[in-house]
């Protein structure tokens, strides 16, 4: 790297702006994917009240930069292709991510427009990501993956692991019962519109066609 790139004074951007996440902040795909294959990954931030000497230190300084590194960070997070790339269920990281931005909006007030922005960004990745599915039967298998158990194991039956778990995040409520029979299934349906609209691969998906 030429030695001008790394003087402050020549850069138009802050110490935090890292390569790769000015790449996911552009949502620059190709410049991502190389970074990740190069084993370049975005940190996690620390939460908001974070007591540790490093954000005690930096918050100190200048608050409003602090929380603004953070905001960077997750609006890096929550880039598309940087979750396609580095995901391994990009589905359910989409609905964990978009419901911790939605949290951050209600304590990080001179963002809340910003994180609130970025976590329907998220939610609509996961419906578009839905949306690539060509047939019921791959829909299927997305909806029912479990961490511990084959994509392919016709025997997991279709309790729908995945579905339950982006609804969870979304209304906030208790992941459902695979006993409660009928009962759970209007409540998935009711929570598919408000996620992904009327989509009628889901809807048969929900009954069981």
């Amino acid at each position: 790297v030429p030695p001008i790139l790394l003087d402050k004074q020549f850069s138009e951007f802050t110490p935090d702006i890292t390569p790769i996440i000015l790449a996911a902040h552009t949502n620059n795909y190709e410049i991502i994917k190389l970074l990740v294959q190069k084993g370049v990954s975005v940190p996690r931030p620390h939460e908001v009240r974070c007591n540790c000497v490093e954000c005690v230190s930096s918050s100190d300084v200048d608050s409003l930069r602090h929380s603004r590194s953070r905001l960077n960070i997750y609006k890096a997070l929550a880039s598309p292709s940087l979750i396609a790339l580095s995901s391994e269920d990009p589905f359910l990281t989409a609905f964990q991510l978009s419901w911790e931005l939605q949290e951050l909006s209600k304590v990080e007030n001179e963002f809340k427009s910003e994180y609130e922005e970025l976590s329907r960004q998220c939610k609509q990745f996961a419906k578009d990501l839905l949306d690539q599915t060509r047939s019921s039967r791959e829909l299927e298998i997305i909806l029912n993956y479990r961490d511990d158990n084959s994509l392919l194991e016709e025997q997991s039956g279709n309790d729908l692991a995945r579905l339950k778990l982006a609804i969870k995040y979304r209304q906030k409520e208790k992941t459902f019962s695979p006993t409660a029979g009928g009962s759970s299934k209007t409540s998935l349906t009711s929570g598919l519109v408000s996620l992904f609209g009327r989509n009628e691969k889901l809807k048969k998906s929900v009954a069981g066609e």
